[in-house]
Parts: C-alpha cells; structure tokens; sequence
C-alpha cells in the first residue's frame, strides 16, 4: 500500500458512508502534514520516528473532522510549554483545542480545553473542572492521549485509556467539520509527538454522563451590544463619552452562554491598536435609584453609566502578584446612579490575552428592566 493509497481508500468510504468503520495512522514524515513552526523536524525519539515542534502547529491537509476520535503519543520535557492538539479548524485562529501544561503536572491546571477565536484562545473565561484536571505527567517518555468527540461534547484521556482526565460538556464553538493536527505554540519549550491517528464517526457513544446545564442567577444580562474595535488608548483620561467618540462605531448583539458570560472573540479578533470594545445594555428604571451591579471580565474595564465614568479596572495576568491569573468571576462591584426611564451602560473591555470576556448581574431587579 503506496502512502496514496489510504487517502483514496478514505474517500471512497466517504462516499460509501462507511467512514465510521475506518482508522487511520499517518506518520509526520508524510507529505499529507503541513507543518509551521519556529523549529520542527522529523526524527527518532524514544524508539519512534517523531516530529519535533517548537513554535507551530502541524495540520493534516487532507481530512474534515466533524466527531470521531484524535490520539497521539507526546513526549515533554517538564518545561513551561502548551502542546496539545485541535480539531475542526475553520481557518487558521479558528479551532477546537486541548493542551497540556507540563509544568503545572499534578495541578488543577495541568491542562487546558479552550475554544480559540480569531486567534484569541479563552483560558482565563473557561476554568475549573470542565476545562482541566489535575494530571501527573511523566517526562522525556511517551505519554497516550486520546480525544473523543461527539456534538458538543469532548471526552479527553491522558495515560489511562479507561477513564477520561477532562470531560467537556459544552465545545464552545459551533459543531462544523474541520482540520485536524497537533499543536506547540508560542516559542517555550519542545515537544515531540508520535503515532498520529483519527477515526471518522459520525454515531459515537461517549463514557460519561451528560451534565445539566448551569442556571445563569437572576438578574444576569444575557445579552450584550458589542462594539466594533477601538484602540484602548483613546479612552486615557476620558470621564465622559461624547458623540464624537461613538459616530463609527458599529454593533452586533451577542448572547451569552449559561454561565453568563459574553467571549466577545466570538464577534472579531484585536489588534495591537485595536484592543478593546463596547458592551452596552440598556437599564429601564421606573425612578431614580441607585442599584448595585456585580461583574467579571478580562483584561481590563471601563464601566460608564449615562456617559459618565464611574470604575475602572485591572484584571491582568499576574496584575496582582506572579501567581495570578486574571480569571474572569463576579469580583468586582459598582453602583449605578440610575435615573428615572432609560439609562445606559457602557462597558469598555480590553483585552491582551488569555480570554476576552465581560459577565454581570444585577441581583436586585426591583423597579428596573433590561431593554
């Protein structure tokens, strides 16, 4: 069998719809990979023949991945690194992803499910045992990892094939088929990977139970207005917001998910001069009255109500101290001075990495009403 031939045979099961029945192994070596790093290399590791990345991804060309299972072999070195896989790649930035952090081995953290949009990957928004688990990880030898993917859910092994490590009951982006590959960004560390292979499945039964989905608390937006692009610097010693300042902007109204929180990468990415965006909701008030508002975001905030700026905000990665991580969560509280019928809201969220996000409530709906 030539290195052709399974590509063909792939395909004439497709239109059979007998990919279901159909595992594939493709060795890095093969010109089905397009491989983009800093440093990469095909090489024999620990008796295996590996590609070595630093720095990149590495995505079979060749195959649409909607659910089915990804597994791999990885080595690591324990150094500070992020290699992992992804899967149902739209375009590049645009992906499903699982990642481990060597480092972090016997952590909470020691791994990661995340969503990435338009190259902004949301760490900091999704955390806790959804998204990762504390895994012990051996180093320089070959470590198994299997991903099961199935609608919205993914089940995650690493080492025990008999139990998932991670069981993500919500993928966050929409179940559209994709590119498949492994991953190693940012230039940390090495990692080598080995024995690349994936199943087709389109009815695939998944170990763990489904979760019932969370209850946002009453009183949580649930739906923002979000701005186009703004370069944050602009916002410097700005107390009151003119017109002048809001005549370009443009909106789109996104939902939020259960947890109530907006990922505003869902809309567009950033730029280096363009980093940060308006959330604004309208506040019906049948007096004036002054009302408490509690909220989460990341990296940063300005919150301004009827125009004026009444907070400011810093949730930066190790902003308060070299463990900190900027995770996103009802932290932070403010009063809003609302005055009788309609009031708005602008929140002016930054963002620099790790997730950009906004959430809020207002627990006492007494007398007021989101428009």
């Amino acid at each position: 069998m030539t290195r052709y031939t399974k590509p063909i045979i792939l395909s004439i099961l497709t239109l059979l719809g007998a990919t279901t029945a159909y595992s594939q192994t493709v060795p890095f070596d093969s010109d089905r990979w397009d491989i983009q790093g800093s440093e990469s290399r095909v090489e024999e590791y620990r008796g295996q023949k590996a590609l070595y990345l630093k720095g990149g991804y590495a995505t079979l060309k060749d195959v649409e991945f909607t659910n089915g299972i990804i597994e791999f072999d990885i080595a690591v070195t324990g150094e500070r690194g992020f290699m992992g896989a992804f899967w149902r790649m739209q375009s590049s930035g645009n992906f499903e992803e699982f990642y481990i952090r060597p480092h972090q081995s016997g952590n909470p953290d020691a791994n990661q499910y995340t969503p990435a949009f338009f190259g902004n990957t949301a760490w900091q928004l999704y955390y806790g045992e959804d998204y990762s688990a504390p895994v012990k990880y051996i180093f320089n030898e070959w470590m198994h990892i299997k991903i099961v993917v199935s609608g919205k859910q993914a089940e995650i092994y690493i080492r025990d094939m008999e139990k998932p490590a991670v069981i993500v009951h919500e993928l966050k982006r929409d179940v559209k088929a994709g590119k498949i590959g492994v991953l190693n960004p940012g230039n940390f560390t090495h990692a080598h990977f080995a024995n690349f292979r994936f199943k087709l499945l389109e009815n695939i039964k998944l170990a763990s139970k489904s979760k019932e989905p969370e209850i946002p608390p009453a009183g949580t937006i649930m739906s923002w207005q979000v701005s186009s692009t703004i370069d944050e610097k602009s916002l410097e010693n700005k107390f009151l917001l003119s017109d002048t300042g809001r005549q370009n902007l443009t909106w789109t109204t996104i939902g939020c998910e259960k947890t109530g929180i907006a990922n505003l990468a869902r809309i567009q990415g950033i730029q280096p001069n363009k980093n940060t965006v308006f959330a604004k909701v309208t506040i019906r008030s049948d007096n004036d009255q002054i009302k408490k508002i509690q909220f989460g975001y990341s990296d940063r905030i300005k919150v301004y109500c009827n125009n004026h700026l009444i907070y400011s905000g810093s949730n930066d990665y190790q902003s308060r101290d070299y463990r900190y991580l900027g995770t996103i969560g009802y932290f932070d509280a403010v009063y809003l001075p609302l005055k009788k019928g309609e009031n708005e809201l602008w929140l002016a969220v930054s963002e620099n990495f790790g997730g950009w996000g906004i959430m809020a409530k207002i627990e006492d709906m007494s007398g007021i009403a989101f428009k």
